[in-house]
């Protein structure tokens, strides 16, 4: 009993440990957001703020960084992203899982292969192709390159699919159900809890993505959140208390969305399918 005890004691105290590293840098954040200019230099990080009731940070920020503008730029490109991917991503699946084919073997191998390959090594001849397609500095250029589904989407969604049992295709083509059909009125509705984690990951991916944007996409009017922050950098300094403020006001969407989401993650993938 005594060593179950320890051996339990000892699992919440790691589990505590790791949250306090988490929530740490957050916890740096919240309390530097609050504070001036002048406040941020004479003090250090660690110190509380003189008030919590100081929101002139995150005024600045939307003034500054267009914030609303940057949260719509964002929304479109995560928008458009996401339903190219989505659809790529499950029609690839589909086909990988559920049908045999010659080459089949070789297109995962592909797909697994294309992760080997550093994405920076590319870049010369992608941004040549987006230029040459006329994309530069549009909404398009980022949705292009984010629209392609990777390896990791490919294997989860197959994971799916090969759960979701076989008899239901057999008894949709029964019914006179054409394999299109099959695919979007089953295999779509029962892939649900993929595509949930799915659309979380690379909501967050494309979220905090900062090299793509400002590479394709350097006008002004099409900044995103994760290009803004650089408007409070300089070459010498830096305005640490307005990134704070920032930060936090960018997190918030992602936070919301992920408990918005996450009851579909773990709900069952086939509960009650073949009845």
């Amino acid at each position: 009993m005594k060593t179950s005890a320890a051996s339990l004691s000892f699992k919440y105290t790691l589990l505590l440990f790791a949250s306090l590293i988490v929530f740490f840098p957050l916890y740096i954040l919240f309390i530097n957001s609050f504070k001036g200019s002048a406040e941020y230099g004479s003090t250090n990080i660690f110190t509380l703020p003189r008030s919590f009731m100081n929101f002139e940070n995150f005024k600045l920020v939307f003034e500054r960084a267009h914030l609303d503008e940057a949260f719509l730029n964002t929304v479109i490109v995560i928008g458009l992203s996401l339903i190219g991917n989505i659809l790529l991503g499950t029609m690839v699946s589909y086909v990988l899982g559920r049908f045999e084919f010659k080459g089949r073997k070789l297109i995962l191998g592909l797909y697994a292969g294309a992760v080997v390959i550093p994405a920076i090594t590319t870049q010369v001849a992608v941004f040549s192709i987006i230029r040459t397609l006329g994309l530069f500095n549009t909404h398009f250029a980022p949705v292009l390159l984010y629209i392609g589904a990777d390896v990791i989407q490919i294997y989860i969604l197959l994971q799916f699919i090969r759960n979701i049992p076989y008899e239901l295709d057999e008894s949709a083509m029964i019914e006179g159900v054409s394999l299109f059909g099959i695919f979007y009125r089953i295999i779509v509705p029962l892939l649900t809890p993929a595509i949930s984690t799915l659309i979380i990951l690379k909501t967050i991916s494309i979220y905090n993505d900062m090299y793509t944007p400002y590479l394709y996409m350097p006008a002004q009017r099409l900044g995103v959140v994760s290009t803004t922050l650089m408007k409070f950098t300089g070459n010498n300094s830096a305005e640490w208390q307005l990134i704070s403020a920032a930060i936090l006001v960018i997190l918030l969407p992602t936070v919301l969305l992920y408990l918005f989401l996450q009851r579909y993650i773990f709900s069952g993938i086939t509960s009650g399918a073949v009845k």
